[in-house]
C-alpha cells in the first residue's frame, strides 16, 4: 500500500487531527470541506449558495494539488446544517458535475464545525 498524504496552501488547513486528503493505490479520500476561505482562514460570509461556492472550490483545490478533476470524483458526502438549504447547495455542486455526476449522500445533521451550513467530503479514483 502506497499512501500519500495531500496538502496545499489554495484549501484550508485542517483544523484539527486529520489530512487535507490522502491518497492509497490511485484512490484519493478528501476530508470534509467546509467554507473557509484558505487565504483568511474564516468562513465566507453569505448564503449557502455562497458557502457551497467556497466548499466546491476547496476541493477542487484539492483535486488539483493531487493531480485530480471533477471528473475523478466518484462519490460525495454533503452534510447540511439544514435540509431546507438542499436546493440551494444542489444547484451550485451541479455545475461541478453536470456530465456524469458522481453517486452522492447528502444528509442533515445536528451542528457542523464552526457553524457552517454545509461541509462536502469527496472521494476520486483514476
Amino acid at each position: 500500500m502506497s499512501k500519500k498524504i495531500i496538502n496545499t496552501t489554495n484549501a484550508p488547513a485542517a483544523i484539527g487531527p486529520y489530512s487535507q486528503a490522502i491518497e492509497v493505490n490511485g484512490t484519493l479520500y478528501i476530508s470534509g470541506q467546509v467554507p473557509i476561505v484558505p487565504a483568511t482562514g474564516k468562513v465566507i460570509e453569505g448564503d449557502i449558495t455562497a458557502q457551497t461556492e467556497q466548499v466546491m472550490k476547496n476541493i477542487e483545490a484539492i483535486l488539483s494539488e493531487a493531480g485530480y478533476s471533477f471528473k475523478d470524483v466518484i462519490k460525495s458526502t454533503c452534510l447540511l446544517s439544514d435540509m431546507a438549504n438542499f436546493k440551494a447547495m444542489n444547484e451550485v455542486y451541479g455545475k461541478y458535475y453536470n456530465e456524469n455526476p458522481p453517486a452522492r449522500a447528502a444528509f442533515a445533521v445536528k451542528e457542523l464545525p464552526l457553524g457552517v451550513m454545509v461541509e462536502i467530503e469527496t472521494i476520486a479514483i483514476k
